[in-house]
């Protein structure tokens, strides 16, 4: 088990990102912006980890990468959104969306969010994509939490696990007001992102994973990739269907289903524009 942790460490060494103290971005596009840089943190590696026919909790790591990188402050906006839509770039959303400059935009799908990534580039002439699952815990700090996590297993009943995960997701949960928030409500990190872990939860790139441990190598070996579900980060973890917009309707991979689904990006002009 131990070689399969630094195997993965070796991994998420190229990911390029550090988490401490915050700095603005000086550039002339005016998207609010933290700088990511510093401080390692115990990260829980995503998706789907199993041992013989049972499932197991994922490996804790210390994620530990390479250099800076920056993120939106807070979440895209309701009227950052609406301009995009606007424009003929996103799709309306459903409803009556508002315009609100102070307001997360909810109700996207990964679609959306892509979407919107692409003519933001366009517009600032900057590089803009949806994090990482590693970046956006590291851009999160104390926020971040991984998948709920139980020991409970019985392989005669696998729904015994699937029950004790989704009542540790509910008790870690207890938000009361489910509306989203005006940017700030959750407050701010010692990195100046805001509102990471409250009632929005936000899509990232990273595709929903199965790993089977080989005792012969002493490792995870990756079964299954599947990047029609995307890892989602909030209060807790989850996995979401990337057309879905309300999880409250399905679409929920895993466990409880988030309140609201959003999202912030990076800017990372060292990446290749997507097709």
């Amino acid at each position: 088990m131990a070689h399969a942790v630094k195997l993965a460490l070796a991994a998420m060494l190229s990911l390029g990102a550090y988490a401490g103290e915050a700095s603005e971005s000086t550039d002339a596009d005016t998207t609010p912006l933290a700088t990511i840089a510093a401080t390692p943190i115990a990260y829980r590696l995503p998706g789907e980890f199993v041992a013989g026919d049972m499932p197991v909790n994922g490996p804790v790591i210390e994620l530990k990468p390479a250099q800076s990188f920056t993120i939106m402050k807070r979440q895209v906006s309701e009227a950052d959104y609406a301009a995009c839509v606007d424009a003929g770039a996103c799709q309306k959303l459903a409803g009556t969306p508002g315009r609100a400059d102070d307001l997360p935009v909810v109700g996207v799908s990964w679609q959306d969010a892509e979407a919107y990534a692409r003519w933001l580039s366009v517009q600032t002439g900057h590089r803009y994509r949806l994090p990482t699952d590693a970046e956006w815990a590291l851009a999160a700090g104390p926020a971040y939490r991984p998948d709920a996590l139980t020991d409970v297993a019985d392989p005669n009943d696998p729904s015994k696990r699937w029950i004790a995960v989704y009542e540790a997701e509910s008790k870690a949960e207890a938000v009361a007001e489910r509306r989203p928030q005006p940017f700030g409500t959750f407050g701010t990190n010692a990195s100046g992102v805001m509102d990471a872990g409250g009632n929005v939860w936000e899509w990232t790139s990273a595709c929903y994973t199965r790993q089977a441990w080989d005792e012969t190598a002493g490792a995870f070996r990756q079964t299954t990739e599947n990047c029609g579900v995307r890892v989602v980060e909030g209060r807790h973890r989850t996995y979401m269907v990337v057309f879905i917009r309300d999880p409250r309707v399905g679409g929920c991979a895993v466990g409880r289903p988030p309140a609201n689904l959003g999202f912030r990006l990076v800017r990372d002009d060292t990446a290749e524009p997507s097709s």
